[in-house]
């Protein structure tokens, strides 16, 4: 009975905990798109675009969560102000490919290089066997992450 406390609590306390990275994270982020004078949902989509591109419009959109009319608007944005480029897919002359733009992209590691250097030092203090076992978690809580937003956005 007192085991089955501790463990509900030792959950309840890594769910608090992942809460509050969360919302650390979106005020990282926040922060880093004003100093890039960029919108949220553009820095999100660089991301996606910086994570998995080149990548199709299609299917950013669909990474990013968002409609792919309201997603012209954010790569307008994105290519006049220098952060990426629309190119012919050279498998498909008829598909375009979006990829990020290196000088630009160094910008947001600027601004991130704080947060890189902090997560250097914390993970110095871990084992390697240790991350692997974080890095598997967190990657099992993304996944959730991704089917609870499949699910809501189904109806």
């Amino acid at each position: 009975m007192e085991e089955a406390r501790r463990r509900r609590r030792a959950t309840a306390q890594l769910k608090e905990a992942l809460r509050a990275l969360s919302g650390q994270l979106s005020l990282l982020d926040r922060q880093v798109s004003a100093r890039a004078e960029l919108k949220d949902v553009d820095l999100d989509c660089l991301d996606v675009i910086g994570r998995h591109g080149p990548i199709s419009p299609s299917a950013l959109a669909r990474q990013a969560g968002l409609h792919p009319a309201t997603l012209t608007g954010i790569l307008d944005r994105l290519e006049r102000a220098g952060w990426i480029a629309r190119e012919r897919d050279t498998a498909d002359r008829r598909a375009v490919l979006i990829k990020a733009l290196p000088d630009r992209s160094g910008e947001l590691f600027g601004l991130y290089s704080g947060m890189n250097r902090a997560m250097d030092e914390i993970c110095a203090g871990y084992t390697e066997t240790e991350l692997h076992l974080v890095t598997g978690f967190l990657r099992q809580v993304t996944g959730a992450g991704g089917e609870a937003t499949a699910a809501l956005s189904q109806g």
